[in-house]
């Protein structure tokens, strides 16, 4: 099955760069140190070489694909193509959120689902939404979040882009878990499964051309700005959109082990929480 390929391939490249990430050395330097561990990525020279590749590829490839579907596809179109492949995530929503006892949650995207492939024409019309039944986020990366596990360190994934380990793993599972790949596997469609993440890809480039130019253009290191914007995201989603708690303990917000205890009256502001926070490419 052609999520088996992609599983062992992922997992026999993550287990060298675990090692390498374990290897990283902190900086001595306090200041330095701090924004080492707030960075958390040790892979840095690593995640730039494969952040170049992925803007190359964006720049000859899906930026022109997804400015065409842009062009072509009018307003309405691209919405229909949206609410149906986000109709298709449903039920690993709801297998995640149920993982995360977020049975309320579960609730609404079982009734989501239910009213979306039904009245909703198989997802094409978003029924619920304009019924006041919000989509709710859940993945897998975010339920071992939920249960403690955290992100390791950040990584850039060629095409995929921005991740850690944990969501990479996380994304795996999700592809196992899809009810509509083993279906299209079953019915000799695997073709439909490629076609499905690649309208994904393009409707998501398209949905960010004026907001990632912007980002060009202003940024003076755009990797480190897409780093950021990353985290920022995948924090809010990681938290069901919830405020992040209150925190005090650099131990915490810095992940280092030899961290020692705040003063009285410390700033524990991190300059950034690698667990607490898509790329705007994607």
């Amino acid at each position: 099955m052609v999520h088996g390929k992609f599983c062992r391939l992922f997992l026999t490249l993550l287990t060298p760069l675990v090692v390498l990430s374990a290897c990283a050395t902190p900086p001595k330097d306090p200041a330095a140190r701090a924004q080492f561990y707030a960075n958390n990525d040790p892979l840095e020279p690593m995640n730039r070489r494969v952040f170049a590749f992925d803007m190359f590829l964006d720049k000859w490839f899906f930026k022109p694909l997804a400015e065409t579907y842009d062009t072509i596809v009018p307003a309405i179109g691209q919405e229909a193509i949206r609410n149906f492949l986000g109709n298709l995530h449903e039920p690993v929503i709801f297998a995640n959120d149920v993982a995360q006892t977020q049975f309320k949650r579960a609730a609404w995207t079982a009734e989501r689902f239910a009213l979306n492939s039904t009245i909703g024409v198989g997802g094409i019309v978003d029924v619920a939404t304009k019924w006041g039944i919000k989509k709710q986020s859940g993945d897998f990366g975010q339920t071992l979040y939920h249960y403690g596990v955290g992100e390791m360190f950040y990584l850039v994934l060629p095409i995929l882009g921005p991740s850690n380990p944990r969501d990479l793993i996380g994304t795996i599972a999700d592809g196992y878990a899809d009810p509509f790949s083993y279906l299209a596997y079953d019915y000799g469609a695997d073709v439909a499964t490629y076609a499905r993440w690649g309208a994904e890809g393009v409707d998501q480039r398209a949905q960010n051309l004026q907001s990632f130019d912007e980002l060009q253009r202003t940024s003076i290191d755009l990797y480190a700005a897409v780093r950021s914007l990353y985290r920022q995201h995948r924090a809010s989603v990681l938290r069901h959109g919830e405020p992040a708690p209150a925190s005090t303990d650099l131990n915490e917000l810095y992940q280092d082990p030899n961290a020692p205890p705040p003063k009285n009256g410390a700033d524990t502001t991190p300059a950034g929480n690698p667990d607490k926070a898509p790329s705007p490419a994607r």
